[in-house]
């Protein structure tokens, strides 16, 4: 099946996608609390019908999550307050709580930037408040560096598609595109270029092309591609953490290809937010520099630092187990789908990559919203806890995070569920 990018559940025409009305990104794996109005074919946003019908589906959707016996993934976004204070009742196991508080990034902040330069093998790292303040300082460093504004990325990157234009808004950074195929760009297609760039920006895995990833050694290709161009090679390695099952490496050797990193604590961690730029210690000092020109200098941040600590003590050893089973899950997606004669169904990537990927089927998104509502709840089990995103006509796709929870359905299981989702499809 051709991969047809399309736009999300939660967004508008000509503005940013997913996540959207202005919301930020949010992981993969479970309804999005804060994603946006829904873009109905031919059906204007202002439409009060079109608006209550997704109101209504969405709060079905939230609820039935909740109640939902078994799901694959519960990110901890989705909890209540209560339970998301709760994660830091084992804060005295990543930290000495009897330390003074944080003060503009010391005590804690510098203990968790420390931990990640160590993880990932650089001489220093700096913590950010957002993911999108951290590459665009990044980005702008490097601009100052090597005296070229122009950043090459994929146009599917966060950047492009999640940030409303903000490299070139705020940071004054021109975006180009080196390929608009539905994965990385190749050695060749860097070195082909037509027009100089002083960075490549490289987002691993790239999640709005399905969570995919090149081999190890296509990406070493690729980085010394760039640098034969005499450009800095910078990873958006917002979801890293989980790419050293695909690419049979440790993290350190991974991040060691880039110049610099940007990675997530909330994506994959399930921390409360927060981002780290790791990388030369002359950058970082620079980066923390404008990072206070950004806004991003917090007088306090120990919650979400403890949070992010946490995160790496307690899901970062577990994201490899993930990802082996989320081919177990889509293997037995594939199958089942097959079994109940669902034409077109199509598993994105036909292996994952990470614990994340996407499915595609041949029905209007309310439909398929519709019937994993249903399943929830009529059966407890809920299959497909992400909004269903419309990819063309009569077709759409959904995201599949595979996480904890999801360790304990076998593939027997998935298929069980793969049929119950098919019985409330029409025409089943």
């Amino acid at each position: 099946m051709t991969q047809t990018v399309g736009r999300r559940e939660g967004s508008a025409a000509g503005r940013d996608e997913e996540r959207s009305a202005g919301a930020p990104e949010e992981p993969a794996g479970g309804p999005q609390e804060s994603a946006g109005r829904p873009q109905e074919p031919g059906a204007e946003l202002s439409d009060p019908v079109v608006e209550e019908q997704w109101r209504v589906r969405r709060k079905r959707r939230i609820a039935a999550y909740r109640r939902a016996e078994r799901v694959l993934a519960r990110p901890g976004f989705l909890g209540t307050v209560r339970e998301r204070l709760a994660l830091l009742a084992d804060a005295q196991d990543v930290y000495d709580l009897d330390e003074s508080g944080d003060i503009y990034g010391n005590g804690v902040v510098e203990a968790l930037e420390e931990k990640v330069a160590g993880l990932l093998g650089t001489e220093a790292a700096a913590f950010f408040p957002t993911g999108t303040m951290a590459q665009q300082v990044a980005l702008r460093c490097w601009a100052g560096r090597t005296g070229d504004t122009t950043v090459a990325l994929h146009p599917l990157a966060h950047p492009e598609v999640h940030e409303r234009k903000a490299f070139s808004q705020v940071s004054g950074l021109r975006p180009v595109h080196v390929t608009s195929e539905p994965r990385l760009p190749t050695a060749d297609e860097v070195r082909g270029f037509e027009e100089p760039f002083g960075a490549l920006m490289l987002e691993l895995p790239l999640r709005d092309a399905g969570f995919v990833l090149p081999s190890f050694e296509e990406l070493a290709e690729v980085v010394e591609a760039a640098r034969e161009r005499d450009a800095v090679v910078h990873f958006d390695g917002a979801r890293l953490w989980e790419t050293t099952a695909h690419f049979g490496r440790p993290l350190e050797e991974i991040a060691g290809l880039a110049d610099s990193v940007y990675v997530s604590f909330y994506k994959s961690l399930d921390a409360y937010g927060g981002a780290a730029l790791a990388g030369p210690a002359s950058l970082v000092e620079e980066a923390k520099t404008w990072r206070h020109r950004y806004g991003g200098l917090v007088f306090q941040q120990f919650p979400t630092a403890l949070s992010a600590l946490i995160g790496l003590e307690r899901e970062l050893p577990r994201l490899p187990e993930y990802v082996r089973h989320a081919r177990v899950v889509a293997a037995a997606l594939r199958a089942g789908f097959a079994a109940a004669g669902v034409p077109w169904a199509h598993v994105h990537p036909d292996v994952p990559a990470t614990h994340e990927f996407q499915v595609w089927l041949p029905y209007d998104a309310d439909v398929l919203a519709e019937a994993a509502v249903r399943q929830a709840e009529e059966t407890g089990t809920l299959l497909f806890a992400g909004p269903w995103n419309r990819g063309g006509p009569g077709l759409a796709f959904t995201e599949v995070s595979v996480r904890a929870q999801g360790l304990e359905w076998t593939a027997d299981d998935v298929t069980s569920a793969v049929t119950e989702f098919v019985k409330r499809l029409p025409g089943a």
